[in-house]
This record gives structure tokens, sequence and C-alpha cells, in this order.
């Protein structure tokens, strides 16, 4: 009777320590997800089966599943542990797959990211995310342990030891030719970057000296001269025709810039409400994937939009009071990795959608189809799980736990 009230007690306990409001996020994006994946199929000619594409979505949503319910098994110290190991397997899957790419995948889209076993593929750098968030996380947390006091010089030993641990993922990628999934490292590096502690007016000069070289780069990018020096760099042609299309939308609609256009053209199709689930009348290539947003602009039109970007702040919203819950300075970094991932990918993949931001080919968190990708949001909401779920309070004042 004891060992029964006991045992109940314990799963009250633990189903208490599951954050429901985050896995109800994600499943709701997950179910706009299929039913926009099976839309952009069923009016795709080149897309095969809408039934088999949604089950393969359904089946690596299932397979994401699996790993949070694992990843919520391991607290900080198992992370902790666990990080450098992390890391090295993706070093060492990002080299490998520059010699193992997928050469269909090569040829389709110039970049050497993908493995191809038979008809599955995978790309290694989704699932590199987490583990470079959590040894950033570690490395942030060990330095600050070392350096209680922070100033210039600790500051800025840690900014090298940040960038130290970017530089070879930066790079592989660069080999990679994949430019859009550079700049979500480059984005998770900012926000560890912004709340490490590091002086304030450091990050401030920082801040602003990439707002300068933001511009000077758009103003090479838009004359001649600018692009002879940064074709020399090693960017490709195909990367000013996508800022010259999103600049001018209109000037090229029937090559090079014919799926912007057609995706703005879906999108502003919706109107208020949208047409309806299932009615399309613009043709958008390729659009299960990184264009799955006009899916959902042509579907349920502004109203349907603001919607699903009101379900992705809830979700930001949840990780954000997980971490402030904890108390955790390793669980802070690795959860603003995580949040700004997932962050970065919304602003990007909607951005592009409706023409503020040039194409990347980064897509929508939970709802592009794709298998890698999902899996690497789903094991950062697993991190984010874990936290809740064992709700530690290390300060790290003593990270020797940890070592």
């Amino acid at each position: 009777m004891l060992n029964n009230i006991r045992n109940r007690r314990q799963t009250r306990d633990a189903d208490s320590r599951i954050d429901y409001g985050i896995i109800l996020s994600v499943m709701l994006l997950g179910l706009i997800g299929l039913l926009s994946i099976y839309v952009a199929a069923s009016h795709d000619p080149n897309g095969g089966s809408p039934v088999r594409q949604v089950l393969m979505q359904l089946v690596w949503f299932a397979i994401g599943a699996g790993l949070i319910a694992f990843i919520m098994q391991f607290d900080a110290e198992d992370l902790w542990k666990i990080a450098p190991y992390a890391y090295a397997i993706g070093i060492v899957l990002l080299i490998l797959v520059l010699f193992l790419y997928s050469k269909a995948y090569y040829l389709k889209s110039g970049a050497k990211s993908w493995f191809a076993i038979g008809p599955l593929t995978f790309q290694p750098s989704e699932v590199m995310k987490p583990a470079f968030i959590l040894m950033l996380g570690k490395v942030v947390s060990n330095h600050n342990n070392e350096y209680p006091t922070h100033s210039f010089s600790s500051d800025f030993r840690l900014i090298g030891k940040m960038i130290g641990w970017t530089l070879p993922v930066i790079i592989l990628l660069k080999l990679q030719n994949d430019f859009g999934t550079m700049l979500v490292f480059i984005a998770i590096l900012g926000g560890v970057f912004i709340v490490s502690g590091i002086d304030w007016r450091i990050v401030a000069t920082t801040v602003g000296s990439i707002l300068i070289l933001g511009g000077g780069a758009l103003a090479m990018v838009t004359t001649q001269f600018g692009r002879g020096i940064l074709s020399k760099l090693g960017f490709a042609s195909y990367q000013f025709s996508r800022v010259d299309n999103w600049l001018n939308p209109s000037q090229d609609t029937s090559n090079t810039g014919y799926q912007l256009w057609q995706n703005m053209k879906a999108i502003g199709s919706g109107q208020l409400l949208g047409k309806g689930f299932n009615h399309v009348d613009v043709t958008v290539p390729v659009r299960e994937s990184d264009m799955i947003f006009s899916v959902i602009g042509e579907n349920f039109g502004f109203i349907g939009a603001c919607v699903l970007i009101f379900i992705y702040f809830l979700l930001i919203y949840q990780m954000v009071r997980v971490t402030f819950d904890t108390k955790n300075e390793f669980y802070a970094y690795v959860s603003t990795g995580v949040i700004m991932m997932i962050l970065f990918h919304v602003f990007e993949n909607i951005g592009m959608s409706i023409g503020l931001l040039p194409l990347t080919g980064i897509p929508l968190p939970f709802i592009s189809q794709g298998g890698s990708a999902l899996l690497g949001n789903m094991i950062g909401i697993g991190l984010i799980m874990s936290m809740r779920y064992h709700h530690k309070s290390y300060m790290f004042g003593d990270t020797d736990t940890f070592n």
C-alpha cells in the first residue's frame, strides 16, 4: 500500500516537471507543418505522393519525440560532460560530408552539406547546432567560474575562446558552401555572447561594428567594384542574384527570381483570411521545404500567418521562462543558444518569404519538410525540457562538480 502511494507520488512529481506548454506549442507547429506539407505536395507535379511525404515527416517527428524523451534523462552534469564529445562528433561529420556528400544535392543546390544513403538524406550541420550550443555553454561557464570578476582582459580572453570554438564550424560550412547555415551558427554565437556577462561597452562596440560591416557589405554587393572584391573572396554568382532579386523582386520573374516572385504572389493572394485549406492557385517550386510559409499565407491569409507567429512567440516565451525558473548558469547559455537557433530560423524564413530578407535556404522550424532540420530542432527542445525536468539550481559557483 505504501509502495503504491509512493509510486503515485513519484509519477505526479515527474509529471509536474514536464513542461506541457512547450509540448503543446511544438505539437501545434507540427500539425500545421503536416497539413502544409500535404497541401504543398498535392500541388507539386514533381513532389511525389503527398500522403507518403506527410507520413515520412510524421516518422521524423516520432524519432524526434523519442530523442526529447531520451535527452530529458540527462541532467546538467550529464550534459556538461558530453558537450565536448558531441562537439567532436559534429566536427567529424562536417569533415566527412566534404568527401561523402550527395552528388545529386550538390548539383541541385551547389552545397556539399548532405549525406545520401539510398533515398534517405541527412545534413550533419543540423545536429551540430545543439552540440555547438552545449560546447559554447560549457566554455562560457568555465571561463566565468575561472574569472568571477569581469575585466577587459578576461572578457577579451572569453571572446577569443568563443571564436576559437566557432571558427572550425564556420570554416567547414564555408567549404561546404552553406552560407545560410553558417549564419545560424553566427546568430547562436551572438546570442550567447550578449548574455555571457561581457562588459556592455565591448558588447555595444561589437554590435556597432557588425552593423557598420553589414552596411558596408550591402554597399559592396550592390556595386560592380564591390562585387569584384567579393568574387575574389569566394562569393558565387547565384548569391549576387539572390541579392538582386531581394532588392528588386520584379526584375526577373521568369528565371532566378521566379521562386521568390511566385512565393510572394502566393502569400499576397491569401489576403486577410486566405482561400481555405488546400486551395492553391499560385505555383511555387519546392514549396514544401524553404517556401512552406507561402502555403500558410495563401490558405489562411494574414490572420493565419499571425496565428503561426503567435505560436512561435508562445514557444519562445515558455523557453525563456524555463531558463529563469531553473536559475542555472550553464542552462542559461544553452537555452539562449537554442532560443537564438529557433528564433533566427523563424525570422530569416518568414523574412525571406515576404521579401524583407534575401533567400538563404533556411527552413521554418517544425513546419518545413526535412528530417535532419527537424531532429536538430527537437534536440534543442529536448535540452530545454531537460532543464525543467531536473530543475536543479547549480549556479556553477563550484563547477568542479562537473569535471
